[in-house]
């Protein structure tokens, strides 16, 4: 079976099951987890920011950091598709009680973010606290949002005293594809969430990064919300392997991805990492009709077909797969 739902779906490699089951551990709602302390100081130097906290899921890692912005009654700008407004069940307005406003279209459209922008404008609006940017980003196909436009960001944000929140779930890809310096990344935002659940291939974990203020804060709010962890280094060391030997093979699996766009019809150079999305007459009849060939992908909509390479899937699957969809949307 080539499994090419998601890279969430990778399984541990044998030298990180070794990794794992080797890691010294302590209580880390104690503070007195080693390996958990060292891959939160990794990851925060990676990105040039003062601290970091590992949470469960990327879905609590984007709770936590925008929250460190945006407070209850005030909202957060993100484009339509983004992780935060349409794959998260409303956490942030359940939790925080904040709101969001979207714009459609590009992952970054300031001409968009300057129309949308609300200053504090007294008792009757409500006031714009942050701007939310995804990289790469998820539904529009894995597309990498360029730094100059990143940095655009910033700069609107700063004129303004508002915060910018990235939501990295797969900025590793987005650093392979691009040769962007992590930090580069982390000068652009006050507050990041990264994954290493996806495409690094952990079987858990994301982090949040940001200030030192910010990270306190979150670990205050991950306990809240029932994300407190004991001997948690077992699942860090995944992590912090993952960092050793699974980033740069992301090209392998950018590389995997265009593959599959040309077997689709799809100009592989529109395709910037790992995730491929396809217009097709009839989703749900293509997902059923791969699987017969032992080949998953996913429907992300009654027309819109998606695949992802991942570390589970070698060149010769992707091209097993490849031949699968070509047969089949033909």
């Amino acid at each position: 079976m080539v499994d090419l739902r998601s890279d969430t779906v990778t399984r541990p490699t044998e030298a990180m099951r070794a990794a794992m089951a080797s890691a010294e551990v302590g209580d880390d709602v104690y503070g007195e987890d080693p390996t958990v302390r060292a891959l939160e100081e990794r990851v925060a130097g990676l990105f040039g920011k003062e601290a970091a906290l590992f949470t469960p899921t990327g879905s609590m890692a984007n709770v936590l950091a925008v929250r460190t912005l945006v407070g209850v009654g005030e909202e957060v700008l993100c484009e339509s598709s983004a992780h935060i407004a349409r794959a998260e069940l409303g956490a942030h307005a359940a939790y925080t009680g904040l709101t969001m406003r979207t714009w459609v279209g590009r992952p970054v459209d300031l001409a968009q973010i300057e129309t949308m922008f609300a200053p504090d404008m007294g008792p009757f609006f409500v006031a714009t606290r942050a701007i939310s940017v995804e990289n790469t980003h998820n539904f529009g196909g894995g597309t990498v949002t360029p730094i100059e436009d990143l940095q655009a960001v910033r700069r609107f944000a700063d004129d303004r005293g508002v915060g910018v929140h990235v939501d990295g779930a797969r900025i590793w890809n987005a650093h392979v594809a691009t040769g962007t310096p992590l930090d580069a990344y982390g000068a652009c935002a006050d507050v990041l969430a990264v994954c290493l659940s996806k495409g690094l291939g952990a079987p858990v974990g994301s982090l949040v990064v940001g200030t030192a203020a910010a990270i306190e804060e979150s670990r205050v709010w991950r306990k809240r919300m029932g994300g407190g962890m004991r001997q948690v280094g077992i699942l860090a060391a995944a992590g912090l392997h993952a960092l050793d030997h699974h980033v740069e093979r992301l090209a392998e699996d950018h590389a995997n991805a265009r593959l599959l766009a040309e077997a689709c019809g799809v100009d592989p150079v529109s395709v910037h990492t790992n995730i491929v999305v396809v217009d097709v007459p009839d989703a749900p009849a293509v997902v059923a009709a791969v699987r017969e060939h032992d080949v998953l992908v996913s429907a992300v909509g009654p027309r819109a077909l998606r695949m992802v390479t991942h570390l589970d899937v070698s060149r010769d699957q992707a091209e097993t797969a490849a031949a699968v969809l070509r047969k089949v949307l033909r």
